[in-house]
C-alpha cells in the first residue's frame, strides 16, 4: 500500500509540474500564441485602387502605415480594423468595392503588423485605433467603423469612445479572454491573459448603431459570441447569421450587401 500511495502522489505531483510548466509556457509566450502577424504585403501600386494614397499616422512611440482615399462628395468613409492575420494590405479587394460605391477609406496595419513597425499589445492596438480615427475624423465629418475578428475589439473600443455613424462588427469576440477560455478550459485563462480585449465591457459605451455579422461555421470565434456581443449592444440594428460560413467567408457570402444598407440608413437618421 505505501509504495502505491507513492506512486500516485509521485504521478500527481508530475501532473502538477507539467501543469504549471504548461500555464508558464502560455504566459510568457502567450501573445505569440495570440496573434499571427507574418504575411506577404501587397504593393499599392498592384491593386487597382489609383487614387488612393499610402500615409504614415503617428502613434505612440511610432507610427502606422496606412491606406487612404476621401469618399466621393456627400458620402462617409469606413475606418476598417482589420484581423488577426497578416496585412491589411491583403484585402484590398474590399477597399476597391467601398471606393466603387463612393465610399472612402482608411486601413492600416497595427504596430508590429506587417507595414507598421513596434510591439503588438492590447494597449498599443488601442492606441493605434484611435490615432487612426482622430486622423479620419479631422478631414471628415462622417465616420463609419467596420472591425473583422481582431479588429472588433479596437472597433467596440473606439466606438465606445468616439462619436461615429455606425458599427460594424464581422465575426466578432464577446471578449478574446472568451475565446481563449472556450479553446483552452483546462487552464485559467482569465488570470494569465494580459490582452483580454473585453468587447463585452466597451459595448455598454457605445450608442452608435450596431450591426454583428457572423457565420453557423466558424471554428475561430464561435457564432455564440457574435450573438451575445449584439445582446449586449444599447442600438442593436442588425445581426446577420450565415449559415454554414467560416471565419473568412462573409465577405464572399455578401456581407457587403448588408452593409451597405446598414451604413445608408445610419447616416440618413435624423
Amino acid at each position: 500500500m505505501k509504495l502505491l500511495r507513492r506512486i500516485l502522489v509521485a504521478i500527481l505531483a508530475l501532473a502538477v509540474i507539467l501543469y504549471a510548466a504548461l500555464i508558464g509556457y502560455m504566459f510568457f509566450n502567450q501573445r505569440a500564441l495570440q496573434y499571427s502577424p507574418d504575411g506577404d504585403v501587397t504593393a499599392l501600386a498592384a491593386t487597382g485602387l489609383s487614387q488612393a494614397q499610402e500615409i504614415q499616422i503617428p502613434s505612440g512611440d511610432g507610427f502606422v502605415s496606412a491606406w487612404y482615399q476621401a469618399p466621393a462628395a456627400g458620402m462617409p468613409l469606413i475606418v476598417y480594423y482589420k484581423g488577426n492575420s497578416g496585412s491589411f494590405t491583403a484585402e484590398h479587394e474590399r477597399y476597391a468595392q467601398f471606393v466603387a460605391d463612393g465610399y472612402g477609406f482608411l486601413a492600416f496595419d497595427y504596430r508590429g503588423f506587417p507595414t507598421s513597425p513596434g510591439a503588438i499589445s492590447q494597449d498599443n492596438i488601442i492606441a493605434d485605433a484611435l490615432a487612426a480615427y482622430d486622423w479620419a475624423a479631422a478631414r471628415h465629418d462622417t465616420i463609419l467603423i467596420w472591425g473583422r475578428s481582431l479588429g472588433s475589439g479596437p472597433a467596440t473600443y473606439v466606438a465606445s469612445q468616439r462619436d461615429a455613424a455606425a458599427l460594424l462588427l464581422e465575426t466578432p469576440f464577446l471578449s478574446a479572454v472568451t475565446v481563449a477560455a472556450e479553446r483552452y478550459p483546462f487552464l485559467p485563462v482569465g488570470f494569465v491573459m494580459q490582452d483580454q480585449f473585453p468587447s463585452n465591457l466597451w459595448i455598454a459605451d457605445v450608442t452608435e448603431p450596431v450591426l454583428v455579422a457572423h457565420g453557423t461555421a466558424d471554428t475561430t470565434i464561435d457564432v455564440s459570441n457574435g450573438e451575445r456581443l449584439y445582446g449586449l449592444a444599447p442600438n442593436p440594428q442588425a445581426l446577420w447569421i450565415v449559415p454554414g460560413a467560416g471565419h473568412s467567408d462573409l465577405w464572399a457570402a455578401g456581407i457587403w450587401d448588408q452593409a451597405r444598407p446598414f451604413f445608408e440608413q445610419a447616416v440618413s437618421a435624423p
